[in-house]
């Protein structure tokens, strides 16, 4: 008997679930596809394996999740208004991909790594995300897609947060798949550099208009 009286509770709300199901879909085709944030989460993974990794790869997150509560918040409107930082947060960025790019490029191999080696931080990592300005663009249109009327906004935040961290897990955890792979120096210098050379490609190409 409980067991059917669950089943009429969740039948009831179907249409609910199809309008989560929908936002879910949506963050993770437009949140989740390739760009400057998660490609970068990627490569200092292959680069830098997931243990040294962690600190970069939550500061990208939680700025994700800052660039969220901006845009839900109606704070992205005043800052749209403010004379020419658009393109001083995308030279920003664009400066910290180039330099996360060379750090990359000239990573060595996790298993010949010193204690002392210079690693991304989790400042470098949020300044990145919120510095972003595609960011705020993608993330607007995933959570305007769903008028307030249908979910709740505290509702829309809970899930869009929990999409950022699930998408940036699973691309942190692409890139240590490969770390495991590149012990020797050039096969792991030919990856980082595969991965340096697509991070700013994939920059450049979310800068056009």
């Amino acid at each position: 008997m409980q067991g059917r009286q669950v089943a009429e509770q969740i039948f009831s709300h179907a249409e609910l679930w199809q309008r989560l199901l929908t936002l879910v879909l949506a963050s993770a085709v437009v949140m989740g596809s390739p760009g400057p944030a998660t490609i970068s989460v990627t490569a200092v993974g292959a680069a830098f394996g997931l243990r040294d990794s962690l600190r970069y790869a939550s500061g990208v997150t939680l700025g994700t999740i800052a660039v969220l509560l901006v845009v839900a918040t109606g704070v992205m409107v005043m800052l749209a208004s403010v004379p020419k930082l658009a393109p001083l947060l995308a030279a920003a960025s664009a400066a910290y991909i180039l330099y996360l790019a060379f750090k990359i490029a000239t990573a060595p191999p996790v298993a010949a790594r010193t204690d002392g080696a210079a690693l991304p931080t989790f400042l470098g990592g949020f300044l990145l995300a919120v510095a972003n300005p595609k960011a705020y663009v993608a993330i607007a249109a995933v959570f305007a897609g769903t008028p307030s009327s249908d979910l709740d906004a505290r509702l829309k935040l809970a899930v869009l947060a929990l999409m950022i961290v699930a998408i940036h897990v699973l691309w942190l955890l692409a890139g240590a798949a490969f770390a495991r792979f590149l012990r020797k120096p050039r096969a792991s210098r030919i990856i980082n550099l595969i991965f340096a050379a697509t991070l700013v490609l994939t920059t450049a190409l979310a800068a056009l208009p």
